[in-house]
């Protein structure tokens, strides 16, 4: 799968093509759906797939401070991609620039010159344009103009409800981890490098792996069973917190792992943590020795929480 920033990246041989635009974040159920029928059809007419998206994501550039959690940071997002199918991602990076266009210079800029489109998958409820109003009828009508199709996405649902990101975001924030996997197809998971920590956790017995999360608002909070994924052994099985550790005075939010029965140095390692399993909302303690008794508690918990799946008793 080839990535290809900016517009003036774009180069002869990235014309013609079957497209799709959107912010694809979770690359949920829904999306794959989505995804499958256009790649089945760039197949049907052999033309290169390709996926139009935006970083930052429009909202995170209108409204930074209200801007819903991501589901997945751009890498996380082209890592699940490369399994979908997709020939090409083209990002454009969302600014004053892209915000202004007016939706006939979007169309005329990025479908006909950039890509020259040959068949367009959008949902019916996309905006494009100056004060987002460019709408579906305006690319079905260039379409039929330029002569290439415009289709519609199809609603996707799991049970009597449509796949959303924004289901899924609720499912986590209310820690109902197999909803939300129900919805993603996989278990939820962050992506991130080992780095070097303060190291409080080895002087009680609990020596944690320390990922940065570099997201201004992480979709899940608290303590989880986790499995982690990266490390030769994978899945290794442990208990991490998603926070900002208010009884260290934390002031950054952190994703620390403890690993059962792991003792090997991975500073430096790219990992996956999938969540599993929530069991306590983060808070703060009076003291790090009833810290520490709590983190007894959740690793025990963990612990029974993976005997238990593996006997099928979960």
């Amino acid at each position: 799968m080839e990535l290809v920033r900016g517009l003036y990246n774009l180069r002869p041989e990235h014309r013609a093509c079957a497209a799709t635009i959107g912010n694809f974040d979770g690359v949920h159920l829904g999306h794959q759906a989505v995804l499958a029928q256009l790649v089945e059809q760039g197949k049907r007419q052999q033309l290169p797939v390709t996926l139009i998206t935006f970083e930052p994501q429009p909202r995170e550039y209108f409204t930074p401070a209200a801007a819903p959690a991501r589901l997945t940071r751009f890498r996380e997002k082209l890592e699940v991609l490369q399994h979908c199918g997709i020939d090409r991602v083209v990002c454009l990076r969302f600014d004053e620039q892209l915000a202004s266009l007016a939706p006939q210079a979007f169309i005329q800029r990025i479908l006909l010159e950039g890509l020259d489109v040959k068949y367009l998958v959008v949902g019916d409820d996309f905006r494009y344009g100056n004060g987002r109003s460019g709408n579906y009828e305006m690319l079905q009508q260039a379409g039929q103009q330029h002569g290439f199709p415009v289709v519609n996405m199809h609603t996707f649902s799991v049970g009597t409800a449509r796949v959303s990101s924004t289901r899924i975001r609720e499912a986590l924030q209310q820690g109902e981890l197999s909803a939300a996997a129900s919805l993603l197809g996989r278990p939820y998971s962050m992506c991130g490098r080992v780095a070097h920590g303060d190291k409080r956790g080895r002087t009680i017995g609990f020596p944690t792996a320390n990922i940065f999360l570099h997201r201004t608002t992480a979709p899940v909070e608290g303590v989880f069973a986790v499995e982690m994924h990266g490390i030769d052994g994978e899945p290794l099985r442990g208990v991490a917190n998603v926070g900002n550790r208010p009884t260290v005075a934390g002031n950054r939010s952190l994703l620390e792992v403890h690993l059962f029965d792991f003792n090997r140095e991975i500073y430096g390692c790219q990992v996956q943590v999938s969540f599993l399993k929530k069991l306590r909302p983060e808070r703060k303690f009076d003291s790090f020795e009833k810290l520490k008794e709590q983190i007894q508690q959740d690793a025990a918990q963990a612990r029974e929480f993976f005997r238990q799946t593996q006997t099928g008793l979960w």
